[in-house]
């Protein structure tokens, strides 16, 4: 019996450590999974909260984008009106501006008004948006919902009397719901002035351009984007808990197999890599579509300077020249042209004085109907602007002549060029373009609007840089708007020993 014992012991000693190996071995492997849960749970709540907070920032970033274009839409609206419809109306027309014109033919409304009813279409169209319009003076009609009303719109008020050119926003529970306030100055303009300082109703007739008159709020409720993006978000969420299921029970299945999971895993990597080397070969190729875009809108050293984060760009240059042209008698012959004909027609002129443009190193500036605008010495400056427009302007006139021998249609030009300092620049975030400012600008294009039908009219300042190469006949003096009399001449043709320009 003893020696059965020994035995026993002898040979049980191995089976115990066997069995405690085996057994520690299953605890590794389910600490091992457990440790692998707690890591996929950590990740996918890692992951829920960023995409969380990453798309409350989104919604908000978005709403806030849709406030501002909404209230810059409604208040060039109301620019709009008041400068191209109730100040063109004369003081004797038979037409009322009032606040009192629902319904009556013979009235319509004041600007303020306009601006309160495109804001309640919009209402209209898009539930959960309100527009207000309040101030410190509302006129008497307005008194009891034109005045702030709650907490925050004295506090914009007194924001925006401050600092009108910022916008006041914040994001608040607002009647129930999570909504963006969006509160932008209410600035006067001259027309504004104008009206307000002269209504007999005005409760303040001491208005100054720039004054804040009041402020235009626009209030978006956010609850139906977030309930989407909480809805997506749930259905995220159930999606990686699968996923994570899926990836744990795969994990506890193959851990005997990690080189082939690896092998697997390195092949779809680089299956990730080649698709996100794909990815951003079409992004460079549509980058490079909208820089070919921009530089089609912009000047290549304008563009650049856009492109490196200037916001609004404004230069001075003490000297260039400026050139108006503009095709005579163009409005009749529109009424007998169909309108597609009269659209490729100016399209084949245009373009031809764009070639020109491009051949003399001009910078064309815009056109506006059948008006073209170019400029040179800007935006790089160069001594022979003016010998680069003269020459252009002599070009445009012989392209007309062609076009008018083909097509068989009396098509003449009337050109005006001017030369001195001008300001150039881009300014606002949307449609932008590059544009000039200053009396040089106006003057040319009095220049062509007094010109003569085929004529190139210069002013004495380009005159004086170019009579000693172009061959000129003295108009004499004609009478400018907003400039009184002035001394012009037309430009004739090029001398012979003048010099080329490209």
């Amino acid at each position: 019996m003893h020696s059965l014992d020994f035995d026993s012991s002898r040979y049980g000693l191995p089976a115990t450590i066997a069995t405690l190996k085996q057994a520690m071995t299953r605890l590794f492997y389910r600490r091992t999974i457990l440790l692998l849960v707690l890591l996929f749970g950590a990740s996918i709540a890692a992951a829920l909260f960023n995409m969380s907070h990453l798309s409350t920032n989104l919604v908000k970033e978005q709403a806030l984008q849709n406030a501002m274009l909404y209230a810059q839409a409604i208040q060039e609206s109301r620019t709009l009106y008041s400068a191209e419809v109730v100040d063109r109306l004369p003081a004797s027309h038979p037409v009322e501006v009032t606040h009192d014109y629902h319904g009556k033919v013979d009235k319509i409304p004041l600007p303020v008004n306009f601006l309160m009813d495109l804001g309640q279409r919009l209402e209209s169209k898009n539930p959960g948006m309100s527009v207000r319009l309040y101030s410190e003076y509302p006129f008497p009609w307005r008194k009891a919902q034109g005045g702030p009303q709650d907490t925050f719109e004295r506090d914009a008020l007194n924001y925006l009397k401050t600092d009108p050119h910022h916008h006041f926003s914040r994001f608040e529970s607002f009647q129930g719901h999570l909504t963006l306030r969006f509160a932008q100055a209410d600035i006067m303009q001259q027309s504004c002035v104008n009206c307000h300082n002269t209504h007999p109703d005005s409760p303040k007739t001491d208005w100054r351009v720039g004054d804040v008159r009041g402020v235009l709020e626009i209030s978006t409720t956010l609850d139906s984007f977030m309930q989407k993006t909480w809805a997506g978000i749930r259905g995220t969420s159930v999606m990686l808990v699968i996923l994570a299921i899926f990836g744990v029970s795969g994990i506890a299945l193959v851990i005997g197999r990690l080189r082939q999971v690896s092998q697997e895993l390195e092949v779809r990597v680089n299956e990730r890599t080649t698709d996100l080397q794909q990815a951003n070969e079409q992004l460079l190729q549509e980058q490079e579509k909208s820089e070919r875009l921009l530089l089609n809108i912009l000047p290549a050293a304008i563009s650049n300077r856009l492109k490196e984060g200037q916001s609004s760009i404004a230069d001075g240059f003490p000297e260039a020249t400026i050139l108006f042209a503009d095709i005579v008698n163009f409005t009749p012959l529109s009424t007998q042209v169909a309108p597609l004909e009269l659209v490729e027609l100016l399209n084949q002129i245009f373009s031809a004085f764009d070639r020109l443009t491009e051949q003399y190193g001009l910078e064309k500036i815009k056109t506006i109907g059948d008006a073209y605008m170019v400029a040179g010495g800007l935006p790089t400056p160069r001594p022979d602007h003016a010998e680069a427009i003269a020459h252009m302007a002599l070009g445009m006139q012989r392209e007309i002549a062609r076009f008018r021998q083909e097509l068989k249609i009396p098509l003449h030009l009337r050109i005006g060029i001017n030369t001195g300092p001008v300001v150039a620049g881009v300014i606002g975030t949307k449609k932008f373009i590059y544009d000039l400012w200053g009396d040089t600008v106006n003057v040319a294009s009095r220049m062509e609007s007094q010109g003569m039908a085929g004529g190139i009219q210069v002013t004495q300042a380009t005159y004086e840089r170019l009579k000693h190469r172009y061959h000129f006949k003295q108009r004499g003096m004609i009478v400018v708007k907003g400039k009184g009399e002035m001394m012009t001449y037309l430009l004739q043709g090029i001398k012979q020993k003048a010099p080329s320009v490209s």
